[in-house]
């Protein structure tokens, strides 16, 4: 036979670090406390003179004291209980998810906001994976982003209105949002041709607004935190917009520069990329970003196109000293297959090699890569499966797992990877 709800949900309601036990306690202590004062008043009644037959039996008098004291005590508190958890359930419904335990619930967002301090460093399609695969674990996560993008409709905006490229904050909003799946269809919304919009993602013109409203990229990006019930921050890297640079080599050695983040990848097919720089090329840190790195638990980089996602934000001078400084836990996703025009032929220790020549230093502890490898090519002319290393490289400890997402396994699945990076936080943390 099926237990009735509320008793189904009151386990959860007593589980302890829901803080509910103890606010219960002090309502069952109330409770009594009236009880008390009104014992003594009916004391007072009974020894005052005669009472109506009918007191006898709705007091049950004819039971013994101990009987008594027993059934009512125990009626009490099951009614006390009971109402408290459908009063609560009630007072929560309005902000809670429908289908599941309101309990459920509750318990899992004090567990989030227990949760570990994480910082995700990168951009592009890559980090909203990572995200997605934290949040379930902890509220305490801070996204910090490059700011180089200057292609498609963040390139638009950024040269007709002096904002940040807002296309990877709005990948990143919608990851950590509570209403991922709307949030993420609607920020993804492009307008067709035909209109004065064509081409922008409603994502990137919300941004736009809310910089308008508040009067700066920076506070329209917090208030936007806030406003789509985000589990955690996305913070830029630097407030300052800075153009990517590129140095890449042909088969002959000729080396060339390219100008722009969009067209890295174009440009550089069929050639190697030696060095990325950004121009300005002493940008000033974010300082929300640098605060988030040096209290971190946890920091992770990728995975996301290595040159144009993660590399962009080690150029920022203050962002490298924080993550070098900073006591937690550092972690590189590396991905799971190759990037044309990036990182054509590279493996995990070509990843980690480009990561050191930028940095000047080694910033990470972990390197985490995935070892499921199809013997199909990746989809996409010219990508390859990122191959593990022959020998292990100075200083790292590799882990791997297989992080492949079932449909599309040239990207990681949130869930594997999630559990894989928390899994690296419990044991080495």
């Amino acid at each position: 036979m099926r237990r009735p709800h509320v008793f189904r949900s009151l386990r959860v309601w007593l589980t302890p670090g829901i803080h509910i036990k103890r606010w219960l306690l002090v309502l069952m202590l109330g409770i009594t406390m009236i009880s008390l004062g009104l014992a003594y008043l009916l004391r007072a009644l009974y020894l005052a003179g005669p009472y109506p037959p009918f007191v006898y039996w709705l007091t049950l008098q004819f039971l013994p004291h101990e009987v008594r004291a027993a059934l009512f005590g125990a009626v009490g508190i099951g009614l006390t209980v009971w109402a408290f958890v459908r009063l609560s359930e009630s007072l929560l419904e309005p902000f809670t998810e429908p289908g599941e335990d309101v309990a459920v619930q509750l318990y899992r967002h004090r567990q989030r906001q227990r949760g570990p301090r994480i910082v995700c460093i990168g951009g592009g399609t890559g980090m909203p994976s990572v995200l997605r695969g934290l949040k379930a674990y902890t509220a305490n996560i801070t996204a910090i982003v490059t700011v180089a993008d200057d292609g498609g409709s963040s390139g638009r905006l950024r040269r007709e209105m002096g904002l940040l490229p807002p296309g990877d904050f709005r990948n990143n909003l919608a990851a950590l949002s509570e209403a991922e799946e709307i949030t993420q269809r609607l920020f993804q919304y492009r307008f067709p041709e035909g209109t004065g919009l064509r081409g922008h993602a409603f994502g990137n013109l919300y941004l736009a607004a809310m910089a308008g409203v508040t009067g700066s990229f920076e506070q329209g990006l917090l208030m936007s935190n806030r406003v789509l019930a985000v589990r955690g921050l996305v913070l830029p890297s630097t407030l300052e917009l800075v153009q990517l640079l590129a140095d890449v080599q042909d088969e002959e050695g000729r080396i060339e520069r390219i100008y722009g983040e969009s067209l890295i990848p174009k440009l550089g097919r069929g050639r190697r990329i030696r060095r990325v720089y950004l121009e300005p090329d002493d940008p000033k840190a974010y300082p929300e970003a640098i605060k988030a790195i040096l209290n971190a638990d946890m920091i992770i980089a990728g995975p996301g196109s290595l040159y144009t996602s993660v590399i962009p934000n080690l150029l920022v001078p203050e962002i490298t000293e924080a993550l070098a400084a900073a006591r937690a836990v550092k972690v590189y996703v590396c991905n799971i297959a190759t990037q044309p025009g990036e990182t054509d032929g590279y493996d995990v220790h070509d990843h980690l090699a480009a990561l050191e020549s930028h940095a000047n230093r080694k910033l990470f502890h972990f390197v985490l890569a995935n070892d499921h490898i199809p013997r199909q090519p990746p989809a996409g002319e010219g990508s390859e499966w990122v191959q593990l290393p022959q020998q292990r490289h100075g200083g790292y400890r590799l882990i791997t797992a297989d992080l492949q997402d079932r449909e599309r396994p040239w990207r990681h699945d949130p869930e594997k990877m999630g559990r894989a990076l928390m899994e690296i936080l419990s044991k080495y943390g």
